[in-house]
């Protein structure tokens, strides 16, 4: 089996669309574990009406609201979670029905995946209902741009396949760093580095985890025009200049200690 973890925080109207997102995947055999950083009620009711809808095992990893501690209800999700193999996304971002296949058939030893995502305006976020997820007419490239999507290059992750792909994939400037929104790991790998670094907020919290990985000899590679989501419009008014500020300094000294299992990550009993 492989698990899902999406993170979330007081988005339950994004939260249940992302749902209906995995309720159509073509693989069918996964558990889905929400890491709910400390939401209200509203995120448990839609877990609860969703628990009715979907036909995998959906689980809620819930820890209180003490400000962002992503980091912490991650490790605890990772510590509940059934399947060897581990894909990251978050609860603002739908996945295309191929979403858990891609990365399931292109997952290798001694390698994570880097995925990347396409991301919409309000308007256009609030035009996808379960209708056009079921339908997949959101994932069209036409009807994105008709709506509201500002044309670009990088919109060839919504139509590109097979050869196509795989050259975008190899050539993209774009490094294979950990995205937290669309990313997997072999279990054993991220246990091996203990996880995310609890003491780390917002801002490059992803890239640090990614970098002890790299350091254990895990390399990422990227799929960024294979496995396609979309990323919901949402406020951040949780971003803080001082924040970055921290998690760069974490960044630079366990790079120049070159550290690779956390002492302020998971703890496995």
């Amino acid at each position: 089996m492989v698990s899902v973890i999406l993170s979330t925080y007081n988005q339950p109207r994004w939260l249940e669309l992302v749902l209906y997102g995995y309720i159509y995947q073509t693989v069918k055999d996964f558990e889905l574990i929400i890491a709910d950083d400390g939401s209200d009620q509203r995120t448990r009711t839609v877990i609860e009406k969703m628990r009715e809808k979907v036909a995998f095992p959906l689980k809620h990893t819930y820890h209180e609201d003490k400000g962002f501690r992503k980091c912490v209800i991650l490790n605890k999700a990772i510590l509940e979670s059934s399947g060897d193999y581990l894909v990251f996304s978050d609860g603002d971002i739908i996945p295309r029905w191929d979403f858990i296949q891609v990365h399931l058939h292109m997952r290798r030893t001694g390698s994570f995946l880097s995925g990347g995502t396409v991301r919409l305006p309000a308007g256009l976020s609030h035009m996808i209902s379960d209708k056009e997820i079921a339908e997949g007419v959101c994932f069209d490239r036409k009807w994105l741009e008709a709506g509201g999507l500002k044309r670009s290059f990088k919109n060839n992750k919504l139509n590109a396949s097979g050869c196509k792909a795989q050259l975008l994939n190899r050539f993209t400037p774009t490094g294979a760093t950990w995205n937290g929104g669309n990313a997997s790991a072999w279990k054993n790998d991220i246990l091996q580095v203990r996880g995310f670094d609890q003491r780390l907020r917002y801002g490059g919290e992803d890239r640090e985890f990614g970098e002890r990985l790299e350091r254990l000899g895990i390399r990422g590679r990227q799929i960024r025009y294979s496995a396609v989501t979309l990323h919901l419009d949402h406020p951040r008014d949780y971003i803080h200049h001082s924040s970055w500020e921290f998690n760069r300094k974490v960044r630079r000294e366990n790079r120049r200690n070159k550290i690779i299992e956390t002492e302020y990550g998971l703890i496995i009993d």
